[in-house]
């Protein structure tokens, strides 16, 4: 403990000794090393590849595939020391327990929540005190199948999140501590989600780029496993890290340094977190305590939205400084011409402007990025990607679906160089200047995935909690069908951490709406509860739309009840609408190849102005012509579930037995809880979507009439028009 002391001094109230480690001499010098991890004591012997048991609550383990014979036992080593060989007994263990195989009925509730659990036997636990479960969970374990004389026959690995929901509950109960950095007058308190760990301590740096001057311990309450550390005074501006002991699979016992995944801002790059009070007059710009808000919507309906990249909106703008193209910044240039052109929006009746991604993402260097040369070629050269291709992982542009850090401003949109503070300032400029012009400002979120996990070096999460907030499949490998590294709402700390992340952007940040990346990956239960609380924070309804796509490892309800577009009827939260996208352009949003060009829709020249493709294909006849009618006039209509049509064929029915492919073409209660649209900015626009199936020679005033009439739709159909 000695050598904590000479930080007592400093002004530190409480630094939580108790339950921390002594001290680690070279604690300060990991602060600073260029490697984000280090190995603590020996390297981790052979383990099992597979974590194919999982620990469902306190008392049961399943392990699909289990074979009969030989008994269980569950062995652990704190320090990760232990070797397991098939056909040799356990070594380096530190303890174990024997198991009951097969003796329990599952509780309805767990039964029901790993309902995509694989079959196997239900393992029991003998009756541990909960202090020794998470003695155990802090330490590395391995379940095993062995013979008579100890032997290893099966081994594997455990999938963690059932066990410490259930030990760890009140994390994520109402009431819980805040997590992250929160300032006070007279002090800072600073608290990590870590219940694995087995010491965390956080690292205070003198600026955002110098060295850490303090070593702080912090200390863990065993009730919910969060760490604390308390500064005497404010840290405001202060940039930190935070040093995490955990076993992980496959590595032994790491130090692993990471920010924190509560971090509100970041120095470049994302390399550190900065302690902010975001009521801080510094964290302000000039008029915002008293800038007017656009008043908020009568109805879901009234949304006119209007999607906008913040680089994109003026990286090309001359009329724009060109120290302020492509950030925050630019909104601000009321003379502009994209802020003039965005006043003629909100004068036509747009009410929203919803930024792609503005939250911090992992691939865009805000230090050195590259803007590509890309040459004067013809449309249809290979020119233009040959140049952009070399610098992908470099260039100054992304979409930025790749979260880093869910709830701190994405610094690329920034004055170069700005400190975390100084991005805040501008993040809340642009907002404030989107208000001045009457039109409400929407996120794009992106909380159902992360842009890596295990160890990779922008992997957040998985450092701090491996294993935990990432959506496992049955050998416990990460789930990747969005694209990248699935998160897992339905564990309670990721939703918290989702719904934590919202309050924020609206209470603090002024966002009036969401548009939310696959959502169907996300569970109804966790979208209404963040629901509840934007609605709370902001004193008024925050609209909530997303994509509602039902596919991946989640799809048709088989862990949780989704938030897509057939689970989400009566939530209010509304859905993006493909049935009428698809009619009007054709086609669907996967097409490629002869589809791209035969795949004609009703404003394309389906039956009535075939292109060549759509001949030699044999495609376009007048019933398909039709049924594409019928799902335009679907969408005008709301696509009510229980609207009743007259179609193509006389009949009358309700939408919900109108067919999109296998799916009702009307799924929703409420035109509120619809999205209509004929574009965004995933597949291509809808301008290049119909130079590929219009016939060649459709003339350019024509295809100008097809383009009004397309866009027309969404705005003339009930719902909420995009």
């Amino acid at each position: 403990m000695k050598a904590w002391s000479r930080w007592i001094g400093c002004g530190l109230v409480s630094v939580g000794l108790a339950g921390a480690a002594a001290a680690d001499p070279a604690g300060l010098a990991d602060c600073n090393a260029p490697s984000h991890a280090r190995p603590l004591g020996a390297a981790a012997g052979p383990e099992p590849a597979a974590a194919q048991a999982v620990w469902l609550d306190s008392r049961h383990i399943r392990w699909p595939g289990l074979a009969e014979g030989g008994r269980v036992r569950l062995h652990h080593a704190a320090q990760a020391t232990m070797a397991v060989r098939v056909g040799e007994p356990v070594r380096g263990a530190e303890d174990s327990l024997s198991l009951d195989v097969g003796v329990d009925t599952l509780p309805q509730d767990v039964s029901a929540r790993f309902r995509h659990v694989g079959p196997g036997p239900v393992v029991r636990l003998p009756p541990l005190p909960d202090a020794r479960l998470k003695a155990l969970l802090r330490g590395q374990l391995v379940l095993v199948r062995e013979d008579a004389q100890g032997r290893v026959r099966d081994a594997t690995r455990l999938q963690l999140p059932g066990v410490l929901d259930t030990l760890y509950a009140s994390a994520a109960a109402p009431g819980a501590p805040a997590l992250g950095a929160v300032v006070r007058p007279a002090h800072t308190s600073l608290r990590l989600w870590a219940p694995t760990a087995q010491r965390v301590a956080l690292c205070l740096h003198a600026g955002e780029d110098g060295p850490a001057q303090a070593l702080v311990p912090m200390r863990r309450d065993e009730a919910t496993g969060i760490w604390q550390a308390t500064w005497a005074g404010r840290l405001h501006g202060r940039a930190y890290t935070y040093l995490v002991d955990v076993v992980v699979p496959g590595q032994g016992l790491v130090r692993n340094r990471v920010t924190d995944p509560y971090a509100l801002a970041l120095t470049p790059d994302s390399r550190r977190s900065v302690v902010v009070d975001l009521d801080a007059p510094d964290t302000r710009p000039p008029g915002w305590a008293t800038a007017p808000r656009p008043r908020p919507l009568a109805a879901p309906t009234d949304l006119v939205v209007y999607e906008l990249h913040v680089r994109d909106f003026s990286a090309s703008d001359d009329s724009v400084p060109p120290a302020h193209r492509g950030r925050y910044a630019a909104f601000a240039e009321s003379a502009s011409h994209g802020v003039r052109h965005l006043r003629a929006l909100a004068a036509a009746g747009v009410t929203d402007v919803h930024l792609l991604p503005v939250f911090d993402l992992a691939t865009v260097p805000e230090r050195g990025c590259v803007t590509p040369r890309i040459p004067d070629a013809p449309p249809d050269s290979e020119a233009q990607q040959a140049a952009v291709a070399p610098v992908r992982a470099t260039d100054c542009f992304n979409w930025g679906y790749d979260p880093l850090h869910f709830t701190a401003p994405e610094g690329s949109f920034a004055t170069p160089g700005a400190s975390g503070i100084q991005r805040l300032v501008e993040f809340r400029t642009m907002v404030m200047a989107l208000h001045a012009m009457g039109l409400r400002v929407g996120m794009d979120v992106v909380y159902n995935h992360t842009s890596a996990s295990g160890q990779h070096p922008q992997s957040v999460l998985d450092r701090i909690v491996p294993g935990y907030y990432h959506r496992l499949d049955a050998r416990g490998e990460v789930e990747r069908s969005t694209c990248c590294d699935n998160t897992a709402t339905e564990h309670r700390m990721m939703a918290r951490l989702m719904i934590d992340s919202a309050v924020v952007w609206v209470r603090d940040h002024r966002i009036d709406s969401f548009r939310f990346d696959l959502m169907g990956h996300q569970p109804r239960a966790a979208m209404e509860a963040l629901q509840q609380a934007v609605d709370r924070a902001a004193g008024r309804r925050i609209p909530l739309i997303g994509e509602g796509w039902n596919f991946g490892e989640v799809a048709d309800g088989a862990r949780f009840v989704q938030a897509s577009q057939l689970s989400l009827a009566g939530s209010g939260i509304a859905t993006f609408n493909d049935r009428m996208r698809d009619a009007v352009r054709g086609g669907g949003a996967g097409d490629n190849g002869i589809d791209q060009l035969a795949n004609q829709g009703w404003v394309s020249g389906l039956h009535t102005d075939r292109n060549d493709a759509a001949r030699a294909a044999g495609r376009g006849s007048l019933p398909d012509l039709l049924h594409a009618a019928d799902l335009v006039r679907a969408g005008l209509a709301g696509s009510l579930a229980d609207y009743v049509l007259q179609v193509a064929d006389g009949s009358r029915r309700p939408l919900r037995e109108l067919r999109y492919g296998n799916q009702p073409a009307g799924y929703v209660t409420q035109p509120g809880e619809v999205v209509n649209y004929v574009e965004n900015h995933d597949n291509q626009t809808l301008f290049d979507t119909l130079v590929f199936k219009l016939p060649p020679q459709t003339p350019r005033e024509e295809r100008a009439r097809v383009q009004a009439l397309a866009n027309a739709l969404p705005l003339l159909s009930q719902g909420i028009a995009y």
